[in-house]
């Protein structure tokens, strides 16, 4: 890959918001070629936080508790889609536990319009090893693993070269730099299924067996991986905390805004002129995200914005426009952050086609264990799939809304709601498309007439 293409994929700019200057944090160093190496992280203050806490650096040892009250103050949130408190999280695992414990990282990247762990993976594969070596430093971890989306074997392969670059410099392995911390990382290629995302589905894939979400409670913090207790965090996630603990928590936080600490990598795809991913700290304007990205491709006019990845509700463009890019601001206007992939969709977009398109993704992805989820993810698709070629029916509307009550929140994992929230919110705001698809037996938009 070049370096024109690597600065697309993942662009690293040094921006001022909010009257602070702002370096990347997650994407340093990403336009280098030679970044994803060992020594060019360690030309960039790596390790330095692993150091830190194993008192390698002529400072006393960092104490476990102290980690994770570290990472507790920065309110560092799950990166991966729920956004649940990260520091919080690493508490509920039983220190004492008298025998195996296990750290995995979740990076079964499949939600539609999310590509950011597989460029840190890409480029910068040493700051999620250093961050799960802190998190297992933490929480009493000696053996932890990286579940790597299987449609992306690439980036398999650069993790595992950056594994072995890790090892040799004694990053990993036993008696970590002299000290008494032993942990071993391996990496794992998952099977391409997008249910494998869901943290129990990837633990059964990690298993050797079908990747199919179980029944909680209990959690994996209790019964995780081979029925141990087990930590699971979104790869960009482990990114963030290396920078946590050498600069600190409380700066962290300051960095985004109350109750949203730090930066985030946004995914920008759709109808920009620059798609890419973007790091910026949170509680920045989406209106300024969408300067970054370079405006709207064309010059055409803003329609509607998925702002957390395909399974987040859509929201318009004058409520995008007035929105802040954090949990709570996006929660607040009726959508939520997730992953963190910004779809953007212009006015030449078909409300009926594009959710046509969603709702065949998880109708093919559900893995058929819930009848709601099942049934209901085919029954939506053929709905809208009829409706966008001609032969719905003013019933449809009304169908289309009962049979998404129906699938959310009655399934063992979340791809069932996944599934009904997108169309729940394309009814919401563009059902005028709807029904003139139905009562015209053609589109509205001009560009599919």
């Amino acid at each position: 890959m070049g370096a024109r293409d690597l600065l697309i994929d993942a662009r690293a700019q040094e921006t001022c918001f909010h009257g602070r200057h702002i370096a990347p944090q997650i994407l340093a160093g990403l336009t280098s070629p030679d970044g994803w190496r060992v020594a060019d992280y360690e030309a960039r203050e790596g390790y330095k936080a692993l150091r830190r806490i194993l008192g390698k650096d002529g400072s006393s040892p960092m104490t476990p508790e102290q980690v994770v009250a570290e990472v507790r103050s920065s309110a560092l949130r799950g990166r991966g889609g729920a956004g649940f408190p990260t520091g919080l999280k690493w508490s509920f695992m039983p220190r004492q536990f008298p025998t195996q414990k296990y750290l995995v990282c979740n990076s079964d990247e499949g939600e539609p319009g999310t590509f950011k762990d597989r460029d840190i993976l890409r480029y910068n594969p040493h700051i999620v090893i250093e961050g799960m070596a802190i998190a297992a430093y933490a929480m009493g971890i000696t053996v932890g693993y990286n579940y790597i989306h299987g449609e992306i074997w690439s980036v398999y392969e650069r993790f595992e070269e950056a594994l072995e670059q890790a090892r040799a410099a004694g990053y990993l392995g036993d008696r970590i730099m002299g000290s008494d911390f032993n942990f071993q990382l391996h990496a794992f290629h998952g099977y391409g299924a997008y249910i494998c995302g869901e943290e129990t589905a990837l633990l059964e894939s990690l298993e050797g067996k079908k990747g199919q979400p179980r029944f909680k409670p209990p959690f994996p913090a209790s019964y995780g991986l081979y029925g141990k207790p087990t930590t699971i965090n979104n790869t960009e996630t482990f990114a963030a905390v290396p920078w946590i603990i050498r600069n600190g928590g409380v700066k962290f936080l300051e960095t985004g805004r109350p109750n949203n600490g730090g930066t985030k990598v946004f995914s920008v795809s759709g109808d920009v002129e620059l798609p890419g991913n973007y790091e910026i700290p949170l509680g920045t304007p989406f209106a300024k995200l969408l300067e970054l990205a370079g405006g709207m491709r064309g010059g055409r006019r803003l329609k509607m914005v998925i702002p957390g990845g395909s399974s987040m509700p859509v929201l318009p463009a004058d409520v995008m426009m007035a929105c802040d890019m954090d949990y709570d601001s996006i929660a607040k206007a009726g959508s939520m952050l997730g992953s963190g992939a910004v779809i953007v969709m212009d006015e030449t977009r078909c409300a009926v086609r594009c959710l046509e398109r969603l709702s065949y993704f998880y109708f093919e992805e559900s893995c058929g264990q819930c009848t709601p989820c099942r049934e209901g993810t085919g029954w939506l698709y053929r709905i809208i799939h009829r409706i966008e070629h001609g032969a719905g029916r003013p019933e449809d509307l009304d169908q289309l809304n009962r049979v998404a009550d129906n699938i959310q929140g009655r399934t063992i994992c979340a791809l069932g709601d996944a599934a009904a929230m997108p169309v729940r919110a394309f009814l919401k705001h563009y059902r005028d498309e709807f029904a003139h698809h139905i009562e015209h037996k053609s589109c509205i938009v001009p560009e599919y007439i």
